[in-house]
């Protein structure tokens, strides 16, 4: 590994399936119309994440999946990551100081296009704002989904994703929503988040709105199970290479259910004419205001660490929710 100087920074590459490193490599000057931003944190999107680590990212994919900043190639080596909050040490005098959210992978200073940074608002800390990635993710879901007033809805699988998808749908007029999870754990989560708690033996059927993003086949089977007649099914689970059987017999087709996806990498069509990629960022960083989302973060290590880190949660997440890695 290179020493550490001025023109020079560190990075998490993926080297092999289920294997990692830190690379020293040169870093850029900051040109006009750039900035040069300094880490603060970023954090690990275990779904995602995992899958490149592992080397499970389908052929198919390997172009649909590239993250903005990404270097390499599928399936290695890669530098792969969208979630880095940081300061700005150089660029532009509005942002100089800033600090700032950027889809750059786990890496101590980087060089990017001003325009690619987030200022974040005056009350998100920058320590919060590791799950910037996963909120604005769960608002494309929101606009997919279309909740109404009053619905009964369950969001089944409850990691970061799941409980910020339910804590958003949580705040409709009316609406009755249950967090559905395997691990009881999650029970004080979802009073933190104002919405239900159920297991899947437990959960409530009938339901108007089922999301799904616990990314098991199980989580799957039971969002069909617990929807209402003519409900929407709405998938946020990627499996990668994953071969998933869907129930798609029994009760399916009586009772008229809709199975349907949603992605990211696309705002819906009925607000593409209104809505960019900054506008829906800028407003998952607002959302960040809300306290109780630290609830979410459910650890913390220093860069250093994050090669056996990154290995741990990739194949025995033990209930983590989003690991922060922290650049001292």
């Amino acid at each position: 590994m290179m020493p550490v100087t001025a023109d020079t920074a560190l990075a998490f590459w993926v080297t092999a399936p289920n294997q990692g490193e830190i690379r020293g490599e040169a870093l850029p000057p900051a040109g006009e119309g750039e900035v040069l931003v300094r880490a603060l944190y970023s954090g690990i999107s275990r779904g995602s994440e995992a899958l490149v680590f592992r080397g499970q990212v389908p052929a198919s994919e390997y172009q649909r999946m590239r993250a903005p900043f990404q270097s390499g190639d599928f399936p290695v080596p890669v530098k792969y990551g969208y979630v880095s909050v940081g300061e700005v040490e150089q660029g532009p005098p509005e942002l100089r100081g800033r600090s700032v959210f950027c889809l750059y992978p786990h890496q101590t200073r980087y060089v990017v296009p001003a325009s690619a940074v987030q200022p974040l608002p005056e009350r998100v800390p920058a320590a919060r704002a590791v799950l910037a990635a996963n909120l604005e993710t769960a608002v494309n879901a929101v606009w997919d989904a279309r909740p109404s007033v009053g619905d009964r809805i369950a969001v089944v699988g409850a990691g970061t994703l799941g409980c910020l998808t339910a804590w958003l749908i949580g705040q409709f007029p009316g609406s009755r929503v249950q967090l559905v999870d395997v691990d009881q754990r999650r029970q004080p989560l979802a009073d933190a988040l104002g919405v239900g708690f159920a297991t899947p033996e437990q959960a409530a059927g009938e339901c108007d709105l089922v999301v799904h993003s616990s990314g098991t086949p199980a989580g799957l089977e039971t969002a069909l199970a617990i929807a209402g007649f003519e409900a929407t099914v709405l998938e946020l689970s990627w499996y990668g290479d994953q071969q998933v059987p869907a129930p798609l017999g029994q009760a399916f087709h009586s009772r008229r259910l809709i199975l349907r996806s949603s992605q990211v990498g696309a705002i819906p069509c009925q607000r593409r004419a209104r809505w960019d990629f900054n506008a829906r960022m800028r407003l998952a960083l607002r959302l960040l205001e809300a306290p109780a989302l630290d609830r979410l973060i459910s650890g913390e290590s220093p860069f250093q660490a994050l090669p056996e880190i990154m290995a741990r949660l990739a194949n025995d997440p033990d209930g983590s929710l989003c690991h922060r890695i922290r650049y001292d």
